[in-house]
């Protein structure tokens, strides 16, 4: 059962998929969007798609795709996926999967409404080494605190300093450092803990309206998670989860490639397993698998899962005064 793809996007994002798509029998690159007739052409022909689209409606109601995934600025995430989602078209969207809560809402009721796929495309989660995370979370004992850092200066940044504002820190299109690297912190830490009962936040804000990096409490009844990220500096400093018979320690979260366990007695043990250089692979062999058995709903980046933590972030944005266009249109 092959899957026929569209892709809407045609940034670096999007080559990074298809070179991890590729990797799966079943998956077929179908058709590309761009605003551009002459860009998408170069990059269909670049990957070998048979089809083109300059018209979203056009690709959604096409009988060439299945699915379609949506890697365009944040802002537009919610609007072009629900255009394919009232098509009967499967959707999986990248991080973050939209603006605001109110979006994603809005986002899985037409999902639901039109019995299709809706996935967030957030790759951590699939990925062997933070699977190996999960399975060995008891040997920690009880759980006293997590502490997560994704600090990664942007290329982007530069042509900022220097007076022109690219997509990156646009407000206009809901980006920022939250929004790009500190989902990558969240998204693991509330499907390992739940959404949590207190949020405290504090960010540095950009005179475009943007966050250049943050900090967030997330607060549990007997422990905490503290997160880190941003877009103006780097931090070589890995991930903890600290426990009272041990710690795990991961090298980084966004794309863990070694996990030890540091038992509070005894030898430390490598958990690390073997992993795909193209990482990608896994979200989109999830997804694929849903598609053929017949699931609407991944039970790992779950629209549970989603909703939760776009409402973490509706908060952090609340607490530290970021604010987007598309928060007027709730």
């Amino acid at each position: 059962m092959t899957i026929r793809f569209g892709i809407i996007g045609t940034n670096w994002i999007t080559e990074s998929f298809i070179e991890g798509a590729s990797e799966i029998e079943d998956f077929q690159l179908t058709a590309i969007y761009s605003r551009t007739e002459e860009k998408a052409k170069a990059f269909a022909k670049k990957h070998n798609a048979e089809y083109t689209y300059t018209s979203l409606e056009e690709m959604a109601k096409s009988d060439k795709i299945d699915a379609v995934y949506i890697a365009s600025p944040n802002a537009y995430h919610a609007q072009q996926s629900i255009i394919f989602l009232k098509n009967k078209k499967h959707v999986l969207t990248e991080k973050a999967i939209a603006s605001n809560a109110v979006e994603v809402k809005q986002m899985i009721a037409a999902a639901k409404e039109n019995n299709v796929l809706l996935m967030e495309a957030l790759k951590t989660t699939f990925l062997p080494n933070f699977k190996v995370v999960q399975e060995n979370l008891h040997k920690v004992g009880k759980i006293r605190r997590a502490f997560v850092s994704y600090c990664q200066y942007s290329s982007r940044y530069d042509a900022y300093k220097e007076g022109t504002i690219l997509n990156a820190f646009k407000p206009e299109l809901s980006n920022g450092a939250l929004m790009d690297i500190g989902v990558y912190c969240l998204y693991p830490m509330v499907l390992l803990f739940g959404k949590p009962e207190k949020v405290k936040a504090n960010s540095f804000l950009l005179e475009s309206g943007v966050d250049g990096e943050g900090s967030i409490i997330l607060g549990y009844p007997d422990m905490d998670v503290i997160l880190m990220y941003s877009k103006i500096a780097n931090s070589y400093i890995p991930s903890e989860i600290q426990g009272e018979e041990g710690n795990l320690l991961i090298n980084q979260m966004n794309t863990p490639t070694k996990v030890e366990f540091i038992p509070r007695k005894g030898e430390v043990e490598n958990l690390t397993l073997p992993q795909k250089e193209a990482s990608m692979f896994y979200e989109a062999q999830e997804f694929i698998e849903l598609i053929k058995a017949g699931k609407v709903e991944s039970s790992v980046n779950s629209y549970n899962v989603s909703l939760s933590v776009m409402e973490i972030m509706d908060e952090v944005r609340r607490q530290t005064g970021v604010v987007f266009p598309a928060d007027t249109n709730k």
